[in-house]
Parts: structure tokens; C-alpha cells; sequence
């Protein structure tokens, strides 16, 4: 018998926080084919097969696995008043134990870039991490040169905590990135940026 899977849904205020579905396709390849440029700069390399209908039908399927097993929660944002897709937010790595953390990554549409719906989900998705999942904290890291990225992060809570070397692969090379965090519980004020 399979676990029953957790209904996830986030209404924030211009929008609709849910996994992905199979009907999502068309609009998340769209969106992802038109805005490559825009996005490749800070993603890990596509796969030959990244827009394919069977690339996303596997990661429809994973994000059923992960929502059921509370390993990650990936949500795409969805604009009520049109139904449109805007890009995607995933808090994964969910440990328990002492821990209590995830880790959160994320993309936008360029289309719909710069307009505050990322901030938007983020918040949301921090404040159901912490009082829906019970998580402690919640970790990204993104290429420093990434302002509109550090940006949101600090606008949404978080504060940088340093530099990981050659922390993940972007666009085919090790890089480095900066660490932010949010916490449940944060007493530190403003921190310095690097």
C-alpha cells in the first residue's frame, strides 16, 4: 500500500502554491524554453532531455514521492487571477532529527521577473516550513554575483552566513556561493553581507 499523499496547497496573496501536475507541461516548458538565457547563467547544466514531456513527467512523479516521504516540498507558483504559471520554488532536503532544516531553491519566469511574486512564495513557503513542517531553519545559496537573487533572499528574511567553495555545479562549472539562512527563532539582527 502506497502512503497516502499530503495535499499541498499555499494561498498567498496574487497566488496558488502547489506541486507540480502533468497538465503543467506545456505552460513550464513554454516558460522554460523561452527564458533560457535568462536562466542557465544560474542553474546546473540541462539535460538533453530538460524540456522533453518525459523529463517532466518524472518530475511530477518525484515531487508526488518527495511530498508523500516529507523529503521536499516543490511547488509551482500559480497567478490566481489568470491561471498563469510563473516559476517554480522547492524546499528540499527536509531533515529531521535535530536538524530540522531544508534547504530552498528557486526560479522565475524572466517575464515575471522583478514583479515580487518570488518574494511572495518565498515568504509563504518559509512560514509553512515553520509552522506547518515545524522545520527550524531554512538554508539557499546562490552565485554571488546574483543580486536579484541575494536581494530577494535578504527582503525575505534571511541573513547571509558566508561563502561554501565550489558549493554546487552551474552551467557546467563548480561554483562558488554565498549562504543564507532563516531561522524559527532569529535573534540576530542585520547581519554584514559579503
Amino acid at each position: 500500500m502506497f502512503p497516502r499523499r499530503r495535499q499541498v496547497r499555499i494561498e498567498t496573496e496574487r497566488m496558488t502554491l502547489r506541486p507540480p501536475e502533468h497538465g503543467d507541461y506545456t505552460a513550464w516548458s513554454s516558460l522554460r524554453s523561452e527564458g533560457r538565457d535568462f536562466l542557465v547563467p544560474w542553474e546546473p547544466s540541462w539535460s538533453p532531455d530538460h524540456l522533453s514531456r518525459k523529463a517532466f513527467s518524472n518530475r511530477v512523479y518525484w515531487a508526488a514521492r518527495a511530498v508523500s516521504a516529507d523529503t521536499a516540498l516543490p511547488l509551482f507558483l500559480i497567478r490566481r487571477k489568470d491561471q498563469r504559471f510563473l516559476g517554480a520554488l522547492t524546499l528540499d532536503n527536509i531533515r529531521r532529527g535535530p536538524a530540522q532544516a531544508g534547504t530552498l531553491g528557486y526560479w522565475v519566469g524572466q517575464r515575471h521577473a522583478r514583479q515580487g511574486y518570488m518574494r511572495e512564495a518565498i515568504e509563504a513557503v518559509v512560514h509553512y516550513a515553520f509552522t506547518t513542517l515545524d522545520l527550524s531553519r531554512i538554508e539557499a545559496a546562490c552565485l554571488p554575483e546574483n543580486a536579484a537573487s541575494r536581494g530577494v533572499l535578504e527582503k525575505s528574511g534571511f541573513k547571509y552566513e558566508g561563502v561554501a567553495q565550489s558549493y554546487l555545479q552551474i552551467n557546467g562549472r563548480w561554483r562558488n556561493h554565498v549562504l543564507y539562512s532563516n531561522l524559527r527563532s532569529d535573534r540576530r539582527g542585520r547581519t554584514d553581507v559579503g
